[in-house]
């Protein structure tokens, strides 16, 4: 079966008092294009990342809030700031490591910065006729200029999910894939 490939840039989550903290009182975040998934969107509101090491500036915010700050960037990016961070799944911080975000009005340092696992998004619906449960893993092929497996697709199941497969930058280079790429899901 096909799926979608989504590839997810580094970026950063945000609570309503992270938000208040990077960009003042009154603020808000403003949409700027809606994303794959339902209801999350890509914001106007910019930030600078920052680590012992170095900083990476124009960093995107994801909306809407959520209940707890969360930077995801790709290995690569990690070099540049100096940090060590875990991989995990989305909302998963244990271990999660330091970094600071820098908005306009101020600056949040906090443990929040991850390298997000690959995973899977499909609806309840979907994922009931392809036989596949929330939190198991799948496989992906991919075809094209630089082939191969993607294992350990986190699965990720919810009723207001769009079905694609989420990458980060990394994963996306390293078998030559763009948004709005197929793979195979291979259900084992």
């Amino acid at each position: 079966m096909k799926v979608n490939i989504g590839v997810s840039a580094r970026h950063v989550h945000v609570t309503k008092e992270d938000l208040k903290i990077l960009f003042g009182e009154e603020a808000v975040l403003t949409k700027k294009v809606d994303l794959s998934q339902p209801g999350q969107y890509a914001c106007n509101e910019q930030v600078t990342i920052k680590g012992p090491k170095g900083q990476i500036e124009r960093v995107r915010i994801l909306g809407p809030e959520r209940g707890e700050m969360q930077v995801e960037i790709s290995k690569t990016d990690s070099f540049a700031l100096g940090i060590k961070p875990p991989v995990r799944n989305s909302g998963d911080l244990d271990g999660a490591a330091e970094i600071t975000v820098i908005g306009p009005k101020g600056k949040v340092t906090k443990n929040a910065a991850i390298i997000a696992s690959r995973h899977l998004h499909i609806n309840t619906e979907d994922a009931k006729k392809l036989g596949i449960i929330n939190k198991e893993f799948v496989t992906l092929k991919v075809e094209g200029e630089k082939p191969g497996t993607l294992e350990n697709v986190y699965v990720r199941v919810n009723d207001a999910f769009a079905y694609e497969v989420h990458l980060d930058t990394d994963d996306a280079n390293a078998f030559l894939i763009k948004n709005g790429d197929e793979a195979e899901l291979i259900i084992e």
